[in-house]
């Protein structure tokens, strides 16, 4: 480890040993990936709680169901963009209410159509939520394991410096001072890789469930409506 006086930011890093600077490449990349699907989250959740309460607006304006369901269906024939997750689960549901109808015609049985509705609705569900909640758990490990990593290069910089001690006759805090200073920047990049991700999972899962509220407690007001129709 070279031992110099000059305290600059990139100058201490270019003087700190190979692994850590290794370990300073590899919590910079972390952290361009965490804020990378940062935005990308950002960005889905507001278009996708946006498309829901237009949604919504639309379906408890008291329009048809039936047109409804085929704007729906050809809007995702159109595409994934052009429709919203609150619509898809209401396009499943409203699909498979109507085959089980149709293949029903001569004896409709009202609890069939029921729990073939409900259980579409909820596979889509779960497509849906698969959707929002993708590369959160990315952002969880880097808020928790970043530190660590960055404390990892830091105690091994600071050993490097004091091994470099051995070989000087008088040992100053002038001496150490620039080698301390280069192994306490992989912990301070370890903290900016780490702080961001997790102030994203926590409000990104907040939003998330409160969407998923929103699902939930559609699919059984819609249900409850299936449910009037088929009497």
């Amino acid at each position: 480890m070279t031992v110099t006086q000059d305290l600059s930011f990139f100058s201490l890093i270019s003087n700190a040993s190979i692994l850590v600077q290794l370990v300073m490449l590899l919590l910079l990349g972390v952290s361009l990936t965490s804020w990378t699907y940062i935005f990308n989250k950002m960005f889905a959740i507001k278009k996708a709680r946006g498309q829901t309460e237009e949604f919504e607006r639309h379906f408890w304006s008291g329009g048809n169901l039936v047109e409804l369901y085929q704007t729906a269906a050809a809007n995702r024939r159109n595409g994934r963009d052009k429709t919203g997750a609150l619509e898809r689960i209401f396009e499943a549901g409203m699909s498979e209410y109507q085959k089980v109808k149709n293949a029903n015609k001569a004896a409709l049985d009202a609890g069939a159509m029921l729990d073939g509705a409900r259980r579409a609705m909820r596979a889509a569900y779960q497509r849906e939520m698969d959707m929002l909640e993708s590369h959160l758990s990315f952002l969880a490990s880097v808020g928790s394991v970043s530190p660590y990593i960055g404390l990892f290069g830091t105690v091994w910089g600071i050993m490097n410096a004091f091994r470099g001690l051995a070989n000087v006759q008088q040992a100053t805090l002038a001496a150490v001072a620039p080698g301390i200073a280069e192994a306490l920047i992989a912990t301070a990049i370890g903290l900016f890789a780490a702080i961001p991700a997790v102030l994203a999972y926590n409000r990104y899962s907040h939003d998330i469930d409160r969407l998923a509220i929103r699902f939930e407690t559609f699919i059984e007001e819609f249900s409850n409506i299936l449910q009037r129709q088929s009497r």
